[in-house]
């Protein structure tokens, strides 16, 4: 399996390109909503994932329902909406009433997605409400790979451009961009390949059909543990916990970071009032041990950001990927 690493086809997503501004333009007013804010919250709260089960997104959202249920008067209930990079999910939420009932898990996709012509809203339609989590992208190689450090992966790779396959989490998909932007930094040129997902993508190298991946030091860590892979820089602004003896691209005069973050947010027309609620429940419900607990077994970096933090590192990305994407021609066909 093979694709050109400027080309991204998204057929299944072509349907819902204007979903998004239907969707606001059927939403209750503010005004509306907010004579309803005052018994907030009478019933469940729907937390839509915009992902398959048992992904890293959908893990971080039952842990927060879990552990949101001492600090909430209602239960918070998980569902996902897959499809379309995330189209169909976040659409979804647009389209809902914005009275707080149905909220969403936002993902660094938001601020790609617009880019490659998947979505036609973006980070700007929701109002943020708390980040939580961060896995910082890595290069990571099979253990007998005869590349001890990052520096002999890539002077091998200039030497045969376009022949080393680097795999990602599908095309378009944030790994994708992590690698595209090292491509960008080094002038290497990898043959991008996509998967379903991070996991059919390490075990695509684990069975030798793939030089690399560049998916999250977090994905990777079962197998790096056990022997089997080596990670050989990680795309973070500081080494990570758990892989202090590996460097990171900053340090080898690479300036790339790039991180998957994983947060909550609400239609922006959702009442202050109601946004507030939610703030003061993310905050303590990020707080609980038992919430940070389930992060580190499934070796989720914990990045809890508030609703200022969380708008600035959306800004931050939108800008950078718009860049990434207009520079290396990366276009939907």
């Amino acid at each position: 399996m093979t694709t050109s690493a400027r080309t991204i086809s998204r057929r299944s997503a072509a349907s819902y390109l204007a979903l998004g501004a239907t969707g606001l333009a059927g939403a209750l007013t503010g005004q509306r909503a907010l004579a309803q804010a005052g018994d907030y919250p009478n019933r469940p709260v729907e937390l839509v994932v915009a992902y398959g089960a048992g992904g890293g997104t959908d893990v971080l959202a039952r842990a927060f329902s879990e552990a949101s249920r001492k600090h909430f008067s209602q239960s918070i209930t998980v569902t996902n909406k897959p499809g379309a990079s995330g189209a169909i999910g976040l659409t979804d939420v647009l389209n809902a009433k914005p009275d707080g009932y149905k909220i969403a898990m936002l993902t660094v996709e938001l601020t790609t997605l617009p880019h490659v012509g998947v979505i036609k809203f973006s980070y700007e339609d929701f109002a943020p409400i708390a980040m939580l989590n961060a896995d910082p992208a890595a290069i990571t190689v099979k253990a007998d790979a005869p590349w001890n450090t990052v520096e002999e992966f890539l002077a091998a790779a200039k030497k045969a451009p376009g022949e080393f396959r680097v795999g990602n989490s599908g095309a378009g998909s944030i790994w994708h961009l992590a690698a595209a932007a090292v491509e960008d930094k080094t002038g290497v040129k990898f043959n991008h390949i996509p998967y379903p997902g991070a996991g059919p993508a390490i075990l695509s190298l684990m069975g030798g059909h793939i030089e690399a991946v560049s998916v999250s030091a977090a994905e990777v860590t079962t197998q790096v543990n056990a022997g089997k892979l080596k990670t050989l820089a990680v795309m973070a602004d500081k080494r990570l916990k758990g892989f202090e003896s590996v460097p990171t691209l900053k340090e080898r005069n690479i300036d790339v970071a790039i991180s998957a973050w994983r947060g909550i947010g609400a239609p922006k027309t959702t009442p202050p009032e109601i946004i507030a609620i939610l703030k003061n429940l993310a905050a303590k419900t990020a707080a609980e041990p038992a919430f940070r607990e389930i992060m580190d077994k499934q070796n989720m970096t914990f990045a809890f950001g508030d609703d200022v933090v969380f708008k600035a590192a959306m800004v931050r990305d939108h800008a950078y990927f718009k860049n990434l994407i207009t520079k290396l021609n990366i276009k939907l066909s």
